[in-house]
């Protein structure tokens, strides 16, 4: 499968997912499962979880209850995530914050709740559809210091410096570019700005051959980076201070993870 064919199966894969959605209020992971023919949801055809085991490692579960009432319900349900970065970002009030791959706003919300009317919070999406959820959910929310930009993550529509903090929730590994997304994290931060990203990361005996028996590209698993491989590329992007956490185990030997980096000041 050629790069541009990965990218328009994310695209329609998770346009279904909020067109469903949004029609029926259902989970997005409920969803996707369905898509799968009851497969594995979230994280594609070869059933690296499913059923119960699968809303424990993806998704809103991951979000404590107190948070999920700072949102739209459907905020909620649309979450496909594999951690809380906005918990990773320590985020603080007055600062900026972008999120990559926002999907249907919940992580964009929250942030825009933790930085206060005095900072901001941007979300990039390439999906029209899933735009419309996350815009949708924000006008429920009242949210005004929120913006939702249609754009790729190899290509972020913001300037140089814009923002304070990256977050992403499970949209990294979906990248059929992952250097040029690290490059753009980097030229978006200000200086002394920093990275608090949730992913899929495999561990670094696992070849690129092993990540795909485990799952589809499109199900967040095939293309994931190595722990070390993550490390390597944000190095080569100008990063310091890296850190890569393992979480909880998604697949075998592959793992949800915390990502944290800092672009020197």
């Amino acid at each position: 499968m050629s790069d541009s064919d990965v990218v328009e199966r994310v695209r329609e894969r998770y346009a279904a997912a909020a067109r469903a959605a949004m029609g029926t209020g259902r989970r997005t992971l409920d969803v996707l499962d369905d898509l799968d023919g009851g497969g594995s949801g979230c994280c594609g055809g070869a059933g690296c979880c499913s059923g119960t085991a699968e809303t424990e490692v993806f998704g809103s579960a991951l979000y404590d209850a107190e948070q999920a009432t700072q949102v739209p319900e459907l905020g909620v349900t649309a979450s496909l995530g594999c951690g809380n970065p906005t918990a990773v970002a320590d985020l603080n009030p007055g600062e900026r914050v972008l999120d990559l791959g926002s999907g249907g706003g919940l992580d964009v919300l929250l942030s825009a709740r933790r930085v206060g009317p005095d900072g901001f919070a941007y979300g990039v999406d390439m999906t029209d559809e899933m735009l419309a959820l996350a815009r949708e959910n924000a006008a429920k929310a009242g949210a005004t210091n929120v913006e939702f930009l249609k754009g790729r993550i190899e290509q972020v529509p913001l300037p140089e410096g814009a923002v304070d903090v990256v977050i992403s929730n499970c949209v990294i590994n979906l990248s059929v570019d992952k250097p040029k997304v690290l490059a753009e994290m980097f030229r978006v931060l200000s200086p002394g700005g920093r990275v608090g990203v949730s992913d899929v990361v495999a561990e670094d005996h696992l070849s690129v051959a092993d990540r795909t028996e485990r799952g589809s590209h499109v199900g967040c698993v095939a293309g994931a980076l190595s722990r070390q491989e993550y490390i390597e590329g944000l190095t080569a992007a100008g990063f310091t201070g890296i850190e890569v956490r393992f979480t909880h185990e998604v697949a075998p030997q592959m793992h949800g993870a915390v990502i944290r980096a800092v672009k020197p000041a």
